[in-house]
């Protein structure tokens, strides 16, 4: 049913907790698992101008690239994972990644934005939901739950 599994991610705790529900699928059907994290050339000092490797030296000397986490998880469960860097606006990359890789599934967080910071900012994800023609699966970080 699903052989391509695409998680966009921003490395969030929300992001993270849609990994760990990709990783599962994934398993279940044998698929392979595609970590996208898109950097927002418009909310950043990146330009679609900057050279790819450019991008990722900046992102690897900030600490952790934010698909580790996705990957690691991946590895964890022995499940075929790859990594994909872009720049752009999210929705339009991750609607591109999809037709380039023939994604059957994504699988995406939300951050439960609300009000006029959900107005200002938009969501990445309703815009993803609401303009690709695969099955999107939203994962909503519960943060009523207490570690423990």
């Amino acid at each position: 049913m699903y052989k391509t599994i695409l998680v966009p991610t921003d490395g969030s705790e929300g992001a993270n907790a849609a990994a760990e529900h990709a990783v599962d699928i994934a398993s279940r059907y044998d698929a392979t698992l595609h970590a996208l994290y898109v950097v927002d050339v418009r909310m950043s000092p990146i330009s679609t101008e900057m050279d790819r490797d450019e991008v990722i030296q900046l992102l690897d000397q900030s600490g952790k690239r934010p698909t580790t986490p996705v990957l690691d998880q991946a590895e964890e469960k022995d499940i075929p994972a790859t990594e994909a860097i872009r720049l752009g606006v999210p929705h339009e990359i991750i609607r591109e990644y999809i037709d380039e890789n023939d994604v059957d599934l994504v699988v995406i967080g939300t951050h439960g934005r609300t009000g006029l910071e959900h107005t200002l900012l938009g969501s990445t994800t309703e815009r993803v939901v609401r303009t690709v023609d695969v099955p999107v699966l939203t994962v909503h970080l519960d943060t009523s739950k207490e570690p423990g």
